[in-house]
């Protein structure tokens, strides 16, 4: 593995561990055993190199829900990425941090953009999109609370219904 995939692992690996906000340039380096400036050579800055982590482990998570759900039901599929919520807690968490630092940074708005253009287009546009969103967001408060996959897809229903 070169510096570049090991500084890749080593965020990704940090954003679980420390979230984004508490993960450093000597973290990463650290945890990908090298030298902090190989950071700036490959990425140019911790922000990107943390972005760049976040959206291949955002992918990967999104791969491993399709092949657990891809061809099931809506209710099914929505199941399979609220289950997410728990057993990946820390990157939803971490891309909660990401959007709120993205605030102070437009590199990061930017990148954090691009990101969400390719969600829209892979989860099939602007609504599924933010009905993730909000459903991360109740999982992740108030899980006692927050919806099943069926009560997803039968209120998604009864407003296509209503529209």
């Amino acid at each position: 593995m070169g510096n570049r995939d090991a500084l890749l692992a080593g965020a990704k690996s940090c954003l679980t561990e420390r979230g984004w906000a508490r993960t450093t340039v000597r973290d990463i380096a650290a945890a990908a055993g090298v030298n902090h400036a190989a950071i700036g050579y490959h990425f140019g800055s911790r922000e990107a190199l943390l972005v760049q982590a976040l959206i291949e482990a955002v992918g990967e998570l999104t791969d491993t829900v399709a092949a657990r759900a891809g061809d099931g039901t809506p209710e099914e599929r929505w199941q399979a990425l609220i289950e997410t919520f728990s057993t990946h807690r820390p990157l939803w968490i971490a891309q909660l941090e990401a959007a709120v630092q993205a605030e102070h940074s437009p590199e990061l708005r930017e990148r954090l953009a691009e990101a969400q253009r390719q969600g829209r287009e892979g989860m099939g546009g602007s609504v599924p999109l933010a009905v993730l969103t909000g459903l991360m967001m109740q999982w992740l408060v108030d899980p006692g609370q927050a919806p099943s996959g069926a009560q997803v897809a039968s209120e998604l229903r009864a407003y296509a219904d209503e529209a």
